[in-house]
C-alpha cells in the first residue's frame, strides 16, 4: 500500500512543522485526528479542508462536524472520502481550517509518495515534530479574588454593638436643662448690668457733691 507523506504547518506559526505519514487509502479525518495527534489539541471541533494551489487559495471543501449551512450545501464529509481521491499533483496542497469557533489555520503540503509500508508499523504515523504548537484556546486570564482578611479590627463587631441599643440614646444640645432647675429667661442678668450701670454713676454723683461741699468748706476760711 502506497504511503502519503504530508507536511503539516501553522500558517502563523511556520516555525512549527510536522511530518505525517498516511495510507493512501484512509481518509481526511484520518489526517485531521493525526495532524492534532502531534499539536496535542482535542480534533473534537467542526474543521475542513480546502483542495488549494500553490497561493494556498481555497477550492472545493472536505468537512468534519458540519454545520446545518455545510449540510444544505452538501459539502462532502471527511470521514467517507479517501486522501487518493483528491491527490492529482506529486505537491497537491490542501488548505486546512480547525476550529471554525477559534480557528488555526495550516498549510498541508505533499511531500512525497512513498510506495511500500513498513510491516507492522500503525499509520497514520508522525514522523517528524518541530517546534511547539501554541496552546489550543490561547491564555486566559483569571484574576485571583483574594478573601478578606480576618485580623482586620472590625470595631462594631469588637464592641458587641447593637443597632437597637441606640434607640437608649437621646440627643443632648445646648439648650438642655437638669430636672428641677428653672429656666433662665436672660432678663435678670439684664436688670443686674443696669444696676451696676447706675451705681456707678451714683458714686460719681457722691464724688461730686463731696467735692464741692469741700471747696465750699475752704472757701469759709478765707
Amino acid at each position: 500500500m502506497a504511503l502519503y507523506r504530508f507536511r503539516v504547518t501553522f500558517e502563523d506559526y511556520d516555525d512549527v512543522t510536522r511530518e505525517i505519514d498516511v495510507k493512501s487509502n484512509q481518509t481526511f479525518e484520518d489526517l485531521h485526528r493525526a495532524i492534532h495527534q502531534s499539536t496535542g489539541y482535542s480534533p473534537e471541533y467542526s474543521s475542513s479542508f480546502y483542495i488549494s494551489n500553490d497561493q494556498w487559495t481555497k477550492g472545493e471543501e472536505i468537512t468534519f462536524m458540519p454545520n446545518q449551512r455545510r449540510i444544505d450545501r452538501g459539502v462532502a464529509l471527511m470521514g467517507k472520502v479517501k486522501l487518493s481521491s483528491y491527490i492529482d499533483d506529486p505537491h497537491q496542497k490542501f488548505y486546512y481550517t480547525f476550529n471554525f469557533d477559534r480557528p488555526f489555520d495550516f498549510h498541508v503540503e505533499l511531500l512525497k509518495i512513498i510506495l511500500d509500508e513498513k510491516a507492522g508499523t500503525t499509520y497514520p504515523l508522525v514522523v517528524k515534530s518541530v517546534g511547539e504548537a501554541p496552546k489550543q484556546f490561547g491564555n486566559v486570564f483569571n484574576p485571583t479574588v483574594l478573601p478578606p482578611t480576618t485580623e482586620d479590627f472590625d470595631f462594631l463587631n469588637e464592641m458587641a454593638f447593637n443597632p437597637e441599643d441606640a434607640e437608649d440614646f437621646s440627643e443632648v444640645t445646648d439648650t438642655d436643662e437638669l430636672p428641677g432647675e428653672k429656666p433662665s429667661s436672660g432678663h435678670d442678668d439684664e436688670e443686674e448690668e443696669d444696676d451696676e450701670f447706675s451705681n456707678e454713676f451714683s458714686d460719681d454723683e457722691n464724688y461730686d457733691e463731696d467735692e464741692r461741699s469741700h471747696r465750699g468748706g475752704s472757701s469759709d476760711d478765707y
